[in-house]
């Protein structure tokens, strides 16, 4: 039996995908990608996932949030750990320059702008698995 943690990534940009996917599987994680919103929400609810990895601009605009409300809402997917890696952060009011809009414009765990090092994402990654374990054994 392995303790071996999945993460799915739902972002449109292939090249950038398969390099975030490279970094997470050398660190021992399992990854599995979806190019699109709607992909990616029905990836999540086919399987168990210890963690999401989304992006907010897809599609026609920022699908990304949608998602993560809709998540946030679905009873079975709600306590998934979301970390939002986007290049936008300023520009859709998401978040003024470190001030949220409003604390509940969309739940998540993490942000992070892109480009990332590999050594944070690996951080953000391993701080939301432990924080999100923590949880369950409380």
């Amino acid at each position: 039996m392995t303790n071996q943690k999945k993460l799915i990534i739902i972002d449109d940009d292939p090249d950038y995908v398969a390099g975030i996917k490279s970094i997470l599987e050398r660190a021992d994680y399992s990854v599995q990608v979806a190019h699109n919103p709607k992909e990616g929400f029905q990836l999540l609810q086919s399987q168990p996932f210890d963690l999401l990895l989304l992006d907010i601009m897809m599609g026609r605009g920022a699908e990304g949030v949608a998602v993560a409300r809709k998540i946030r809402k679905d009873p079975n997917l709600r306590n998934i750990p979301i970390l939002i890696i986007t290049g936008i952060r300023e520009q859709i009011a998401f978040l003024f320059p470190g001030q949220p809009v409003h604390p509940h414009f969309v739940e998540l765990d993490e942000l992070v702008e892109k480009p990332i090092e590999p050594k944070l994402l690996l951080e953000k990654v391993s701080n939301l698995l432990r924080l999100s374990e923590e949880k369950k054994e409380v």
